[in-house]
């Protein structure tokens, strides 16, 4: 909304992204595992109240950062998703949902005590800093850089949003995760590839995003967990152009445009 700022915001949040770097945090959980993990996120998907997207992205990141720290038990799982749902409700919403409204979809398995210190702890292992750089801004900003429709835009959030149940994915960054969503929404919809003006206002190369296109290629390409439908039933509505069904692009297409160099020229640096 305000292109003059526009680039200073999202080079001050790339910056930021440093300090909030993850690695696969699994080996230091003994009751956890990533298919629990993927449960968890399908869940809150699934159970999001009609929140922002951007709640459900911080709410993620919180409860990764978390869990990075903090060894938790099985059995309080779902208790640390559902809590920094409410903390990134505080954080993005207008009007977020009340503790009660938590309990009841956890159907009543925690209580309100247990939410609230929780709520305590993730805070203090977060050291209250909350304001975590996430994919969900970075992909609404490059996409309209590049002034992609709304089909397209949706394209890469259903690609974005699946990427949220991968483990292996946690250790990317936002701004090149979403990056490599918007690359391969762009050439599936025969779009062309990462131009000049992507490259400049990311400050991500091709050959710096093709990696990532790469392993969301192959997570797309995996047969589906009957267990995780939610980001799939999702945007299967119409509101969401039906997304999800479309078919995978031609894995030869897509190498083609990822191996492809982008030259950055002066025309790319015009205000968006």
């Amino acid at each position: 909304m305000c292109p003059e700022y526009a680039k200073e915001i999202f080079d001050y949040l790339k910056k930021r992204e440093e300090k909030f770097v993850l690695c696969n945090y699994m080996p230091q959980q003994p009751s956890l595992n990533p298919e629990m993990r993927a449960i968890l996120i399908d869940w809150l998907v699934e159970e999001n109240f009609e929140l922002y997207h951007e709640t459900l992205y911080l709410a993620v990141k919180m409860a990764d950062h978390y869990l990075s720290k903090t060894p938790v038990h099985r059995e309080l799982l779902q208790l640390v998703g559902s809590t920094t749902m409410l903390i990134a409700s505080k954080f993005e919403e207008r009007s977020p949902p009340c503790v009660d409204d938590f309990l009841y979809i956890c159907d009543d398995a925690y209580k309100r005590e247990d939410i609230i210190s929780m709520e305590a702890s993730i805070l203090q292992a977060l050291s209250f800093d909350i304001n975590i750089p996430i994919p969900y801004r970075f992909l609404r900003r490059y996409a309209k850089c590049v002034n992609a429709g709304m089909d397209t835009l949706t394209l890469a959030r259903y690609y974005c949003e699946m990427s949220l149940m991968e483990i292996d994915l946690v250790s990317e960054r936002g701004s090149l995760l979403a990056s490599a969503c918007l690359l391969m929404a762009l050439v599936t919809k025969d779009l062309g590839g990462w131009r000049p003006i992507l490259q400049f206002h990311s400050g991500y190369q091709t050959a710096d995003v093709a990696p990532v296109v790469r392993k969301l290629y192959e997570m797309l390409l995996a047969p589906p967990d009957d267990r995780l439908r939610a980001v799939r039933s999702k945007y299967s509505h119409k509101v969401f152009f039906e997304v999800s069904s479309l078919p995978l692009v031609n894995i030869d297409i897509l190498e083609k445009a990822i191996s492809h160099s982008v030259v950055l020229n002066d025309s790319c640096t015009s205000e968006v």
